[in-house]
């Protein structure tokens, strides 16, 4: 309990270094899920009685400010949604049939100035929450945090990390340069 507690002061000072203490806001960031998603990959599979489409080689997927680049995106749509039929031969529905995106290999996730990288990642549409898996590690600026396991969640501008088993969270946390602020 004790070490949530400490993780979670750690994790708010850390996305909040570059805000001065009267200049937090706690509006909840609010992410346009209807906005069309850009990919650019090397090669595209669709699999529509799967309702899944593979983009693989070099894979580039952007959604407003979100960046999410890997070896190979998945993109599963919910089961209800009738990809096929809106996509036509394509086999890509629209993004509010979008379940979740997995992102296999050399993952590196941007929105903004935060920076998400790690071996595995799986984005989730509907409650915008990535999960980054395998040496996971969240910078922003050149405040870095590494664990096993990093669960972002973009519409609540906040983060969890945690260090499995053996492993600790490390983090390198620098206090904000105040010389710009006494003028």
């Amino acid at each position: 309990m004790r070490h949530k507690i400490i993780l979670s002061l750690i994790l708010t000072l850390f996305c909040f270094t570059q805000l001065g203490a009267k200049e937090v806001d706690t509006k909840r960031v609010q992410i346009d899920r209807d906005q069309p998603i850009q990919i650019v990959s090397k090669r595209m599979d669709a699999y529509n009685e799967d309702r899944m489409v593979v983009f693989s080689g070099n894979a580039v997927a952007t959604q407003g400010d979100k960046v999410i680049k890997s070896d190979r995106l998945l993109f599963y749509y919910k089961k209800d949604s009738r990809v096929a039929e809106k996509a036509g031969s394509q086999g890509i529905g629209n993004t509010g049939d979008l379940e979740k995106i997995e992102a296999k290999g050399h993952v590196t996730i941007t929105q903004g100035q935060r920076v998400v990288t790690g071996q595995d990642a799986v984005f989730y549409q509907d409650s915008q929450q990535i999960i980054v898996t395998g040496n996971a590690v969240l910078s922003e600026g050149k405040n870095v945090i590494r664990g096993d396991r990093i669960v972002v969640y973009l519409n609540e501008d906040r983060g969890i990390v945690e260090g499995l088993e053996k492993n600790r969270v490390n983090a390198t946390i620098y206090p904000e340069d105040r010389k710009d602020k006494k003028k």
